[in-house]
């Protein structure tokens, strides 16, 4: 691609290589806080029923297919992958792309919902990392493509899928599912709205009794926003519903949110309450939704490098 030298970065969370690594890990996204009591155990035996998060894994895969589909779209951007709480760490990459020469840089936090709230400390970890270590590369956060075409499509159909188990469309609740945040984090922020226009998107396509959840929430003064997915999973049981389908719509790969929470915890509360339980596949490796986000990025490279 002609004009600037253009680099892409790809961020996630981050997970960890070895159980042995769970307290600093768990430090590291504490930011330095004291650790709650059996909080290092619990985790750690999270990870252990699931084998392991692939969360490390599966963004690599997602990097090197949007890398060939920039390629086969004529634009030689080279993609890095980099994380939040472990590594490699986003200094790491900003360190690897200063050394490359980058100029300007498309970045994109694996997450549907890209709000200051949800993402922003991927942002301000990127840009602190830049000044530290001195580099001036331009940086473009990507941003709204939770309402995008491709990724309503996925969803939809991966809705339709699972209702064919079901004899009529309304035996089953569509749950989707989102990460909790702190209700004073979320003060001003757009992150349930958006949340709300990516399902308002899928529920015009396809016609489904549903409410929305959210999971995995922490410790904060002000609580966290809800309803738990569980107790949407009990009004289920009491609306006389057959079953549920969990949407894993703001998790864009595997990782103990949803090989645990949702295909452990999750499903024991439904079968328990005698409900059929179904959740559909995240997104992770899937061709459409690499397409789609290769798309976007190619336009917003051409942008940038002109």
């Amino acid at each position: 691609m002609a004009g600037k030298k253009h680099g892409v970065a790809i961020l996630a969370f981050g997970s960890i290589d070895s159980l042995d690594d769970m307290e600093p890990y768990l430090k590291n996204i504490l930011r330095g806080k004291p650790l709650p009591p059996g909080i290092v155990e619990g985790t750690r035996k999270k990870y252990k029923i699931i084998g392991g998060s692939p969360l490390r894994k599966i963004t690599e895969a997602q990097a090197e297919a949007i890398e060939a589909a920039l390629r086969e779209k004529g634009d030689d951007s080279k993609v890095y992958v980099g994380m939040r709480f472990w590594k490699p760490y986003i200094k790491d990459i900003c360190a690897e792309m200063i050394a490359d020469g980058v100029e300007v840089a498309s970045v994109l936090v694996m997450s549907p919902f890209n709000t200051p709230a949800a993402t922003g400390g991927y942002e301000e970890d990127f840009r602190l990392a830049l000044k530290e270590l001195g580099g001036s590369i331009k940086l473009d956060f990507i941003g709204n493509w939770h309402i995008n075409p491709y990724f309503v499509d996925i969803i939809v159909k991966r809705i339709r899928d699972s209702l064919a188990g079901f004899d009529s469309p309304d035996d089953a609740l569509v749950i989707f599912s989102n990460h909790s945040l702190s209700i004073e984090a979320l003060e001003g922020d757009v992150y349930e709205f958006q949340i709300d226009q990516s399902i308002a998107a899928v529920t015009d396509r396809v016609k489904i009794d549903f409410r929305k959840g959210f999971q995995s929430k922490g410790k904060s003064l002000m609580g966290w926003i809800g309803p738990k997915v569980e107790e949407v999973i009990d009004e289920a049981h009491k609306l006389g519903k057959k079953g549920v389908i969990v949407v894993p719509l703001g998790f864009a790969s595997d990782h103990v949110e949803t090989l645990y929470d949702i295909d452990i915890l999750f499903k024991k509360k439904a079968e328990e309450l005698g409900l059929v339980y179904k959740r559909t596949a995240s997104l992770n490796t899937e061709p459409q939704f690499i397409e789609m986000l290769a798309k976007i990025l190619k336009v917003n490279n051409e942008r940038l490098a002109s």
